[in-house]
């Protein structure tokens, strides 16, 4: 409940195991998580406690431990999910609000519209913590290509996030890379893009075609 209403909320509940790499507010960074949640909040959403509202919502939705929670003004419901090779994304997305990343000038915008790109990512294979890191450039990339190729003239939202999980190594060895021309980069980075560009078709208007 926020603002006299409901809002949905998506939950993926892995369990024990699995290590995740975010921006994310609530679970950022690297290390062993247990759930993500992806929530849908009031456009101008403007409570100062964001950590606390999110660990409210997991602990509602029966979750424990410790885990990752994003946030969104974008419907959740219209969430779109790819699969490449074992490589899964899901998108949220909201580009009301949207430009480049090396925009010139600095300072805060009031988002009439929302504007968050959310992408988690779940990769069957364990990846180190210098894949990790380089999984969530791939996956940057990758909604960048869709985006690009939807004609968006934009990199994204100046509020996207991004959480990419794969299973914690047992004592064996790990991916060393996720590149997009490494093997699970490649896959990773085929299966945001296909879900991205899902994601953000239907909020952009048609190409015109050339005469």
């Amino acid at each position: 409940m926020e603002q006299g209403r409901e809002w949905p909320l998506l939950v993926w509940a892995p369990g024990p195991g699995v290590r995740m790499v975010s921006s994310a507010v609530l679970g950022g960074g690297i290390g062993e998580r247990q759930w993500v949640v992806n929530a849908q909040v009031p456009p101008g959403y403007a409570r100062l406690d964001p950590v606390a509202h999110l660990r409210d919502l997991a602990s509602g939705a029966g979750l424990e431990g410790v885990g990752v929670g994003l946030m969104t003004a974008a419907s959740v419901a219209d969430r779109r999910h790819a699969v490449d090779g074992g490589a899964q994304a899901l998108v949220t997305a909201g580009i009301g609000v949207r430009g480049w990343a090396a925009a010139p000038g600095a300072g805060a915008v009031v988002a009439p519209r929302p504007g968050t790109i959310n992408i988690i990512v779940s990769l069957p294979v364990p990846l180190t913590d210098a894949a990790l890191v380089n999984a969530v450039a791939t996956a940057t990339e990758a909604k960048v290509q869709a985006l690009v190729e939807l004609g968006a003239d934009a990199s994204g939202t100046p509020t996207d996030a991004v959480c990419v999980a794969a299973p914690s190594p047992c004592g064996g060895a790990a991916e060393s890379f996720a590149g997009p021309r490494s093997l699970w980069g490649a896959r990773l980075a085929r299966a945001v893009h296909a879900a991205t560009r899902a994601a953000c078709a239907e909020l952009l208007p048609a190409p015109v075609a050339p005469h």
